[in-house]
């Protein structure tokens, strides 16, 4: 559940900006509140809480822009090819801004594993960050991307192209290959969403 200290005005106003309708408050306590795709901002003295199951919209729209974030990335496919997931976890100085973990169907191991970070990428986007280091436990896709290593699978090399678009629309970045031991909330949201289906 995120909460962000901010101005709630001026966070009313960047939602209704962006077309999303604020109501009332249900509370005395409560300033107002807003929903868009399943999830609801409320609005207190000096901060918003988002509740829901896809807080990322709201919470995309409520973030000031710019600053830095470490984004965990990892994908998993049981058979490989077989049922695969992703899972992805966005950090600033100030703790875990958001995760996420879901099923993709039957791809390879590595298609998943370009699919998280593709993903991880998209929502570091959404949320307006400047600067982006990127951690993931698979050095295959972290060379093919860094260029030290051919992408010779014609889907692998597109999903390459992709993530070498979202990384070049940050002013800064890095891709990095970590140790599973480091990369263990991605992995493991990975395989909650496996193991759910």
């Amino acid at each position: 559940m995120p909460v962000i200290e901010c101005d709630v005005d001026d966070a009313r106003e960047r939602l209704e900006a962006a077309g999303v309708a604020v109501d009332s408050g249900n509370t005395e306590h409560e300033r107002w509140r807003a929903s868009r795709e399943g999830a609801t901002a409320v609005a207190y003295e000096d901060k918003v809480v988002i509740q829901g199951e896809t807080p990322r919209t709201l919470e995309s729209l409520l973030r000031e822009g710019g600053g830095r974030a470490h984004v965990y990335f990892d994908g998993a496919s049981r058979g490989n090819p077989g049922p695969a997931a992703i899972g992805w976890v966005i950090v600033t100085s100030e703790g875990i801004v958001a995760e996420g973990g879901e099923r993709i169907g039957r791809t390879t191991n590595n298609q998943a594993e370009y699919t998280a970070l593709i993903t991880a990428l998209e929502a570091a986007e959404e949320y307006g960050y400047g600067e982006v280091h990127a951690r993931g436990d698979s050095e295959l896709i972290v060379k093919q991307v860094r260029g030290e290593y051919d992408t010779n699978n014609p889907e692998l090399r597109e999903q390459r192209v992709r993530a070498l678009e979202l990384l070049s629309s940050f002013d800064d970045w890095t891709l990095e290959y970590v140790p599973r031991e480091v990369n263990d909330r991605a992995d493991g949201l990975a395989n909650e969403a496996l193991d759910q289906g």
